[in-house]
């Protein structure tokens, strides 16, 4: 009876959140996770397509993809799946998740579609202190000139083609072309989306489980531990595949992009833990759609 008790404590610290938000008020509602479910359709849309779309002349029909959203299509390929499904089954494994997560928090499923829109707004104001620090961390690492290679980058960017995403057969995307503005936003939001996915929501829960039922760590202990680890790995996946082993060479190790992006994983985990997956996997799209605009409009990286 204890385990399931601390299951179900686990899964409804996946649905967020640890603030207890007046009933039905905008916090409240934009919290739920139906409202991640209607808020992130056209951002899964969106890459879907994005993906069919860009560079097909350079790529010959392989298609970039961010690289949890392949492990999610490994996963189902391993699992027995094939064919068309696997193409649109990572989008659907989102919706299905947060369908779940609604069912088992026992709230409202009434959705104001008028909260939309302050959703998007909120995502582009809680990205903006990640781009600052970005642009803090980076300037000070290279004295005040931020460069990668020989052309200047301001924004480390969370979901890059260059950082986080491989070809649909599991080798580096590496064509001509791909740092193109509208190929780093397609996977930006790729990497909104399925990196919250793995890192925070699945990740975190369960490094719950194993620090606090398998561990015997108290609670505190595990949260801190959870969010910690779940952010190391969150960059150092940038850097090196996690499931090969394999190092990233577009994107070797560097202390300032770990470090930023460690940071970044912790602010994360902290926003899914108040405000949920939807608004969390928002702010990271946004923010990579807006360092990948900085980088090509005002910086020319």
């Amino acid at each position: 009876m204890a385990v399931n008790k601390a299951m179900v404590d686990k899964f409804k610290f996946s649905t967020s959140q640890v603030f207890n938000f007046r009933p039905d008020s905008y916090l409240e509602r934009t919290s739920r996770p139906v409202y991640g479910v209607v808020f992130l359709l056209p951002f899964l849309f969106f890459y879907e397509f994005g993906t069919l779309l860009i560079n097909t002349d350079v790529l010959n029909h392989t298609q970039v993809r961010v690289v949890a959203f392949v492990w999610l299509q490994d996963l189902l390929k391993y699992l027995g799946f094939s064919g068309k499904f696997i193409w649109a089954a990572p989008a659907v494994a989102v919706v299905v998740i947060l369908v779940a997560l609604q069912i088992a928090s026992g709230k409202s499923w009434r959705v104001f579609f008028a909260d939309i829109l302050p959703m998007a707004t909120e995502c582009v104001l809680l990205a903006v202190p990640l781009i600052v620090l970005s642009l803090l961390l980076h300037s000070t690492a290279a004295g005040g000139n931020v460069t990668v290679g020989a052309k200047p980058v301001a924004v480390c960017q969370c979901g890059p083609i260059s950082s986080c995403s491989v070809t649909a057969a599991g080798e580096p995307a590496a064509a001509e072309g791909q740092s193109s503005v509208m190929a780093d936003v397609v996977t930006g939001v790729g990497a909104g989306i399925y990196e919250e996915l793995v890192f925070r929501l699945i990740l975190i829960c369960l490094l719950m489980m194993l620090f606090q039922d398998v561990l015997n760590f108290g609670k505190t202990g595990s949260v801190i531990m959870s969010v910690l680890m779940s952010a190391a790995l969150f960059s150092a996946h940038h850097h090196l595949d996690l499931l090969s082993g394999r190092l990233n060479e577009r994107d070797m190790f560097d202390w300032a992009k770990f470090t930023f992006r460690t940071i970044a994983g912790v602010y994360f985990a902290i926003l899914f833990a108040i405000r949920g997956f939807g608004i969390t996997a928002g702010t990271h799209a946004f923010y990579d759609i807006i360092a990948a605009c900085l980088n090509v409009f005002i910086f020319g990286g």
